[in-house]
């Protein structure tokens, strides 16, 4: 159904089960915690649910975005507050109507109105993720791939974004806002008491101006409002806590999938303390998935809180504990300077590989540097990124003393030289999201040769040279990648199936790259 109002209503105490039973929820969190420790699939599988979301109950459950939502309130559900579960087509008592059906499209329909809405005290407050398949079961991960178009039924139409507007999401044990989807606009949001503020990932990637933008935000990481303590833990604290695990890293604002902008935002208390660690801006812990470097922000503000970490590896912190290729290259693009104090500056984990001494700023309580220069992505072809399990022939980078284990794309600075060992035979080398001219120099010890690069004769003239190039010599090949982001030149980050952010617009789920070459031995 569509065109429907939901004004100014309040619903509270949403439960799994009737009879008090555990609520058995698919839920994505740190996973160390009770919460999000037991495996979906039993919950949905359950004998005692009518649809197989119930034991992941919401407050509100919206299947179709082309309603009005305004005004309401979701308090004190088992799990989540508003829950916008998309399906591809209707399902339920509409499964098998094809000659309806198959003409409506959620994942294709933007967001009527949701304005003015309040989430508290739920797990999480907000859910724009995990729609239905045609049997009502849903993954953790994405699967609410909302792209809204002009005309639902015509994917060429024009892209046209979502907006929740006025949104206040706090106290939920995890998170304040998770979302899939592309341009989706959160002015005036406010968040506050939550184990993480915000999320989104993304569901089209390469396709649309940004995936999420907050403008004129206010993230607050404890207030006033202490809550009812009731564990010891949270007994010895003085105050209630997200979760169950009192040395969570509270944060903010989460940067995930591709591109995100945050504007004109405030951070309030967002200070590490003797319990736990805080920061008001941070990424996924530990997101294996395709990120920018362009991820942006500007006009922030922050009143007792610490910017931005990047916290050790702690498994039990964890929500993707994969090889952590994009969180081990994390960058965040500070526009105006207002993170970190240097305008046009990249802030960049300190991997030993992204960090520069003559052109960064080390910020050790942050994990990070603030950076100034050109920083895009360097890749090598293979599925580096996904799994736990060793990966064959490692690739290992060297600079400035210190080495890396590649395990996929990698932030990287312009003007960076950097050696890379390996038993690989081949290695296709690519650089993206970087300037025209911008260019890295590698040195492959073990390979002689190379395609798609201009041979040099000597290490000179490879410096010297304004397009990709090689030069060999005694058993070394170095190899000088040079940014001409108009050849047409592409990379591919992942594979079709392995996570929406890696597969790109072109042939083949490519990106774009700007330089690239292939080294042999």
């Amino acid at each position: 159904e569509t065109g429907n109002q939901f004004v100014h209503n309040l619903g509270i105490l949403t439960k799994c089960h009737p009879d008090g039973k555990p609520c058995v929820p698919t839920n994505l969190g740190p996973a160390g915690s009770a919460a999000t420790s037991t495996p979906g699939a039993v919950g949905q599988n359950a004998k005692d649910v009518l649809i197989p979301s119930d034991n992941t109950a919401s407050m509100f459950w919206i299947t179709n975005p082309d309603n009005i939502y305004r005004d309401n309130v979701a308090a004190g559900s088992e799990e989540v507050g508003f829950w916008f579960a998309l399906p591809e087509h209707p399902t339920g008592a509409h499964e098998g109507k094809a000659e309806v059906t198959a003409r409506i499209f959620p994942r294709r329909t933007a967001v009527r109105e949701f304005k003015g809405n309040t989430a508290h005290s739920n797990f999480d407050g907000f859910m724009f993720d995990r729609g239905p398949q045609p049997d009502g079961k849903f993954s953790v991960g994405g699967s609410n791939y909302h792209l809204a178009f002009a005309n639902p039924a015509d994917p060429t139409s024009q892209p046209v974004g979502s907006v929740f507007e006025n949104f206040t999401s706090y106290k939920n044990q995890h998170g304040g806002v998770w979302g899939r989807g592309e341009l989706h606009l959160f002015p005036n949001l406010h968040v506050a008491d939550n184990a993480v503020g915000f999320t989104h990932a993304a569901s089209a990637v390469g396709r649309t101006a940004y995936t999420s933008r907050i403008v004129n935000g206010i993230f607050v990481g404890e207030s006033e409002n202490i809550g009812t303590p009731t564990t010891p833990a949270e007994k010895a604290y003085g105050r209630s806590m997200p979760n169950d695990l009192a040395d969570f890293p509270i944060r903010g604002y989460e940067y995930y999938d591709m591109r995100h902008d945050v504007v004109n935002t405030t951070f309030v208390n967002f200070q590490p303390n003797a319990t736990r660690n805080a920061s008001a801006i941070s990424y996924l812990m530990y997101t294996s998935f395709g990120m920018s470097s362009e991820n942006a922000i500007e006009g922030a503000k922050f009143v007792n809180s610490k910017p931005v970490d990047f916290p050790q590896v702690v498994r039990k912190w964890s929500s993707d504990f994969g090889r952590g290729n994009a969180w081990r290259g994390a960058a965040i693009h500070d526009k105006d300077g207002s993170v970190g104090g240097v305008p046009n500056s990249y802030i960049v984990i300190d991997n030993g590989i992204a960090n520069d001494d003559q052109a960064c700023q080390l910020k050790p309580d942050w994990h990070a540097a603030v950076c100034k220069g050109d920083y895009g992505h360097f890749n090598i072809a293979g599925n580096f990124g996904f799994g736990g399990e060793a990966i064959a022939d490692p690739v290992m980078l060297a600079r400035n003393g210190r080495r890396y284990e590649y395990t996929g794309q990698t932030t990287i600075r312009s003007g960076a030289e950097v050696r890379v060992e390996t038993g690989k035979k081949d290695l296709a080398l690519s650089l993206n999201e970087m300037d025209d001219g911008s260019w890295v120099i590698f040195e492959l010890p073990g390979f002689s040769t190379a395609t798609g690069g201009v041979q040099q004769d000597s290490l000179a003239a490879l410096r010297a040279a304004t397009k990709t190039s090689y030069f060999t010599d005694k058993g070394k090949l170095w190899v000088k990648l040079v940014v001409d982001n108009s050849a047409g030149q592409t990379v591919a980050l992942g594979r079709p199936g392995a996570g929406v952010s890696t597969v790109g617009p072109g042939p083949g789920g490519t990106f774009a790259a700007g330089a690239g070459l292939t080294a042999s031995r």
